[in-house]
């Protein structure tokens, strides 16, 4: 697959006059794809019925006639404020009880039905007039599925199908709710929780403490369900009139819906990346490394997301927003140093992107995101990211097409595990994404290209398996395991939970191969980390184990941290950076794995024929006797 670029355009925002000239110079900076639409619907439909699509048709032939590609998105992120009169349930209910007004963007509840039937309409009528189209290479559903916290809605609505969810996920004999089931799944004798019948069931929010975990726990799962049919409703409507492909633009770090789920649906997983952004308001790190990659943004951040939306697309992934510039919208917003527009773009391409869609063509001199820089200024001048995204664009052109190869490392992500994380931390900060996250950032950090693959997927040919924190683990993932000859290491927490979230029984993982029991479970203040013996320490989240097995790292108390049996090596705790950069120097060399130790901010990537080498810092570093200049991207063909 040829290495492509793209712009998001937003013809509504400008003058017609200036479409002709936009194409041309899109077209002249070497961009193929450009995104329209997404947030059009009261220009498509003005008034309930009040159709005008003659503007839209306009502008994708002008983009077309310029050599342009569509990507056209359905509007459904932002139902006009004539919805709303139409509609007035159908706005989302937060946890605190409290509607998501209109006046921005996502107000929708996902299990409205009444919107439901309104987003089959518009999609099909777009479809029916675009499906064909020539210019339209593609199409994109809906915007950022989650952001802002909008998947969990606690409306009327979201109540109604959510009983009628769990009479069928505790459906008796008859094929009805058994309610009987549910009680004991949830362990509703406890405090009296114990219900008549499934009408009685609310929603888990405003209780006078914690919620039930166990309903909690249904309740995402019931959300991301309503997720994934929603995005089913359009993907169906388009497939029956175009064979375009149709991706979503999933969003970083947002793990509150099932992505693998969506991504079935999809013949493209496309993300939005923001490195600078998601820096200052999503990753977790000391200030004084956001103080030095205050600029480039995180050098582990991208490509986590890289390698997991790769998955999601099986094999096929954009990114659909790239940052240009400063955005507006976290805590604070730099300008990234120059050379990182390009960094950014090539690393994508390395992780396997078909495509690099930069946000957006020109700034908006209006509304919520006009301080969010664009390839052009408001003034329709060249902002500095045209020059950067214009030399990607002669760069791709003589460059091989995108060919993947499968890694030697796997990192399972799950995001039930995730759900069940959040749902019970058992200490302040313990998210699941950041442990996964430590273990991805401790790889990358030895030089090493990791596929992220959910818990469903093949991991065989993979020589070393990582699955940190997976509550609950199928009987199926774990006889797989037992069957691989190569490592795999598993923990903490993993296997600690039954499906309905009680503990499992007996203690610990469960794995074949390992005797290990977790006889006890502690969390630790963030300034009281148990060191370990050869260096590093157990962060956060610890467990006492007992085991006859390997000891395979002990603390600095004698208490065991880790026990190795066979290819299963168990992790009783929430090892930080050094004692897991130590643990997969260790595993690694047993496995014959290739391991180079980077410098802070060089990352490299591997792919069937070129190496890549990205240096995110701002002064020129060495490894195995080669010089990597500051903010740069160094590609070697193998």
């Amino acid at each position: 697959m040829k290495r492509t670029l793209g712009v998001c355009y937003y013809p509504e925002h400008w003058p017609k006059n200036l479409w002709k000239e936009d194409a041309k110079r899109m077209a002249e900076a070497g961009l193929s794809w450009v995104r329209i639409g997404e947030f059009a619907w009261s220009k498509m439909e003005p008034s309930p019925g009040e159709l005008k699509f003659e503007w839209l048709d306009e502008i994708i032939d002008i983009l077309g006639t310029a050599g342009l590609s569509v990507v056209l998105g359905t509007p459904t992120a932002t139902p006009p404020r004539w919805m709303l009169e139409k509609h007035p349930d159908m706005l989302a209910i937060d946890k605190e009880g409290r509607p998501r007004k209109f006046g921005s963007r996502r107000h929708y509840c996902f299990s409205h039905e009444g919107y439901r039937d309104e987003c089959v309409r518009i999609v099909t009528l777009m479809a029916e007039r675009y499906g064909k189209n020539p210019h339209v290479g593609a199409w994109q559903t809906d915007n950022e599925y989650s952001c802002h916290d909008t998947t969990h809605s606690y409306s009327d609505s979201a109540r109604s199908a959510f009983k009628n969810w769990l009479r069928v996920r505790y459906a008796g004999s008859g094929n009805d709710g058994d309610i009987s089931a549910l009680n004991e799944a949830w362990g509703n004798v406890f405090w009296s929780m114990e219900y008549e019948n499934f009408d009685q069931i609310d929603l888990p929010n405003l209780t006078v403490t914690q919620p039930n975990p166990s309903h909690v726990l249904d309740f995402r799962r019931f959300s991301s369900d309503q997720v994934v049919s929603f995005n089913r409703l359009q993907t169906d409507i388009i497939k029956s009139y175009s064979d375009a492909p149709i991706a979503h633009n999933f969003m970083g770090k947002t793990t509150e819906f099932d992505h693998f789920k969506v991504g079935d649906d999809l013949d493209i997983a496309s993300w939005d990346s923001y490195p600078l952004g998601f820096l200052e308001d999503r990753v977790v790190a000391p200030d004084e490394f956001k103080q030095a990659f205050a600029r480039q943004g995180d050098p582990d951040f991208q490509a986590f997301h890289h390698d997991l939306y790769r998955t999601v697309g099986k094999g096929r992934w954009w990114v659909m927003e790239q940052q240009p510039g400063p955005v507006n919208w976290a805590p604070y917003n730099p300008s990234p140093l120059p050379g990182m527009i390009r960094l950014w773009s090539w690393e994508a391409f390395a992780h396997g992107a078909e495509a690099v869609c930069y946000f957006r063509w020109r700034q908006a001199p209006f509304a919520q995101e006009q301080m969010h820089a664009g390839l052009l200024r408001p003034d329709n001048a060249d902002a500095p990211a045209i020059i950067e995204a214009t030399r990607v664009a002669q760069e791709i052109a003589d460059a091989s097409d995108v060919e993947q190869c499968i890694s030697e490392v796997a990192l399972l992500f799950d995001y039930q595990s995730d759900w069940m994380w959040r749902t019970l931390p058992q200490g302040r900060g313990l998210e699941y994404f950041d442990l996964i996250y430590d273990n991805y950032r401790a790889l990358r950090g030895l030089g090493l290209s990791v596929d992220i693959l959910s818990t469903e997927d093949d991991f065989s040919k993979h020589k070393l398996v990582v699955a940190p924190g997976l509550l609950y683990m199928s009987d199926d993932l774990k006889e797989r395991f037992s069957k691989r000859d190569g490592p795999t290491v598993v923990g903490p927490r993993s296997g600690s939970s039954t499906e309905n979230f009680g503990i499992n029984r007996p203690l610990g993982p469960n794995l074949p191969k390992i005797n290990v029991t977790t006889t006890r479970v502690e969390t630790l203040r963030p300034d009281m980390p148990i060191l370990l013996e050869g260096g590093g320490s157990v962060k956060g989240w610890s467990e006492a184990l007992e085991s006859s097995d390997h000891p395979f790292r002990i603390m600095a108390n004698g208490d065991l941290a880790a026990v190795s049996a066979g290819n299963i090596t168990y992790l009783g705790g929430w090892f930080d950076q050094e004692a897991l950069t130590k643990v997969f120097n260790e595993i690694c060399l047993k496995a014959e794995i290739k391991v180079i130790e980077m410098p802070e901010g060089l990352r490299r990537r591997e792919t069937s024929n070129e190496m890549f080498w990205f240096n995110y810092g701002t002064t020129s570093v060495e490894v195995a006797g080669r010089t990597f200049p500051p903010q740069s991207v160094t590609r070697d063909v193998i």
